[in-house]
């Protein structure tokens, strides 16, 4: 698992076409000018309305320069789009201060503008356009053309109402800006997460399929390759006026062929060894921990345990999925672990139990029951499981990919950590439980006693 370092605003105005503000500009659009068009027909308000189909006509205006000089397909960048809102913002407002300002009810709609910019824009310049909305806010307070009627009446609200809905919509646009903001940033995270883990599957799957490809060429290779050197070793003992030599060439002639009718049959992906789809869940387990044997923490495997024999192994299926995500949670442990890790493998009739443990210093309190989430960063500043930043993406993939296999996985500590006469050593430090039910493996069970048949090429 490597380290990770997230933004989670970072480029996110790039997820923005110019289409889609456009669109959403042309649908207030319609909106004022219906609006305007009603208050002065049907409730005979007496509005500057010059001024009003000024400040609609600029928004119609910045649409049409926007669709004929932009091909349609623009993604905006963060600046343009915090342009384009903060144009929409004071358009709008300077449309209020005709229309009555804070006093008219249509002054909800400056969220609207500010939650997209939560939605699209870095938290910095979400500030920054929730501050300018604010501030227009209480200038439109005290700053406005007051609404009359058509016989002189003044549309007002008391004092107390005006100025608790500007507070209201201070508030609004506080909360709208964080609460959009923080649930567009945790979209994100577990979308650039799970892209992550389909990466890494699609990783894993490729190692796979070049395990089976070496295995079917050392296979079905063999035995031609083994009579060409048998050939070719008469060859050389053999003089040249000797007849068995034109049988021997005819003979490298023809294995030579069918070398080459293998490599052919095997094209770009190869032919799938059917030998390697499964394996006792030992071998598996070994296989997925190997890469780090090396890494100068010591792995002990406890095979069959209290709950069954070693020889008796469960058969699994060599899923690409099983592989990294015990491969990433045996990393884990070797990263935090002071010199040992410990794989215990047990099974009974009803579940098969691969589980972890390391004699480091454990989780975190702090994040333990949020394990397990895409960029989990806090930990304990008291050093513990210091020297990795991430802890995050990791556990992610690796929970992500053996849920799809069918485990249930679990996180815990092995020693009590606010226990003050509880101290490092074997066994207390993290334990990771993957847990999978047998009949989840019950085909490839059945697969190890049927014939396997020729092999197959591999699916891409």
């Amino acid at each position: 698992m490597a380290d990770v370092s997230y933004d989670a605003g970072e480029h996110r105005s790039n997820w923005v076409r110019l289409r889609t503000l456009i669109v959403l500009r042309w649908i207030a659009i319609f909106g004022q000018l219906a609006t305007l068009t009603i208050a002065q027909r049907m409730y005979a308000l007496d509005l500057n309305i010059g001024l009003c189909f000024l400040a609609v006509g600029a928004s119609i205006i910045a649409n049409l320069v926007a669709e004929f000089v932009y091909p349609e397909n623009k993604r905006l960048s963060e600046i343009e789009v915090a342009g384009m809102l903060a144009f929409d913002i004071v358009q709008l407002c300077f449309l209020l201060a005709l229309t009555g300002g804070m006093n008219n009810p249509f002054a909800l709609l400056i969220l609207a503008p500010v939650a997209i910019s939560a939605m699209a824009l870095k938290p910095m310049t979400t500030a920054l356009i929730a501050a300018g909305s604010i501030a227009l806010a209480v200038i439109l307070t005290f700053f406005h053309v007051p609404l009359t009627t058509a016989d002189g009446t003044i549309l007002e609200k008391t004092d107390m109402f005006l100025y608790g809905f500007v507070i209201a919509i201070s508030i609004g646009i506080v909360f709208l800006a964080v609460y959009a903001g923080r649930v567009t940033s945790e979209v994100h995270a577990m979308s650039e997460a799970l892209a992550a883990t389909q990466m890494a599957l699609a990783r894993e799957q490729k190692l796979t399929d070049l395990g089976g490809v070496v295995a079917a060429a050392a296979h079905e290779l063999g035995t031609p390759l083994a009579t060409i050197k048998l050939a070719s070793g008469e060859l050389i003992e053999e003089l040249e006026d000797r007849p068995e030599l034109a049988e021997d060439a005819r003979l490298i002639r023809d294995q030579a062929d069918r070398c080459r009718d293998i490599l052919r049959s095997m094209g770009q992906a190869g032919k799938d060894d059917l030998h390697m789809r499964r394996a006792p869940i030992g071998a598996v387990v070994r296989e997925a921990a190997e890469p780090h044997s090396e890494r100068g923490k010591a792995l002990h495997y406890d095979i069959g345990g209290e709950t069954g024999l070693a020889a008796d192994q469960p058969i699994v299926e060599r899923r690409p999925e099983i592989i990294h995500g015990l491969r990433n949670l045996v990393q884990n442990a070797v990263d935090f672990a002071r010199g040992n890790v410990w794989i215990d493998i047990a099974w009974n009739d009803d579940h098969l139990t691969v589980r972890i443990i390391d004699d480091g210093p454990g989780f975190s309190t702090s994040v333990i029951n949020r394990l397990g989430d895409p960029f989990v960063k806090r930990r304990r500043r008291s050093g513990q499981r210091r020297g990795y930043e991430g802890m995050g993406l990791g556990l992610f993939i690796a929970k992500t990919l053996l849920e799809r296999s069918g485990a249930e996985l679990s996180f815990a500590n092995a020693r009590d950590p606010f226990d003050p006469a509880a101290r490092l050593g074997e066994r207390a430090g993290a334990v990771v439980e993957a847990r999978w039910r047998r009949d989840t493996f019950a085909r490839a069970v059945d697969t190890n006693r049927a014939a396997l048949g020729e092999n197959r090429p591999i699916e891409v």
